[in-house]
């Protein structure tokens, strides 16, 4: 099986699921639910195309999104600014009968190349 934006999520198998740039991330352990081919997200996905987000928003937002996280604050990320993205804690609540949640990360530094 391909998976395409998702992650497997097989009966006791564990996983991590990314936050976006800033936000949190999981350890979680999946529950096989054969529905969703044994399947969950793989992080939060985005509401708006790289280049709306490079159209509405500055580096000084980056910059302030971004306050607590180790990471690039320069013009080329913008698109990559958490309110780019699906809050995550809404996604991991829509996927609960897909993963349980063993651990929640603080994001400290975000690499992007």
């Amino acid at each position: 099986m391909t998976r395409k934006g998702a992650v497997s999520a097989r009966a006791g198998q564990y996983g991590i699921i990314p936050g976006s740039m800033g936000a949190k991330s999981f350890i979680v352990r999946g529950l096989g639910n054969e529905e969703s081919f044994c399947s969950c997200s793989h992080g939060a996905g985005r509401v708006m195309s790289r280049t709306k987000a490079k159209k509405l928003f500055s580096v000084e937002d980056q910059i302030r999104a971004t306050a607590h996280v180790e990471c690039r604050k320069d013009a080329e990320v913008i698109d990559e600014i958490p309110m780019a993205y699906k809050d995550i804690d809404a996604v991991m609540a829509a996927q609960s009968d897909l993963v349980e949640v063993i651990y929640t990360l603080r994001q400290v530094v975000c690499v992007k190349g």
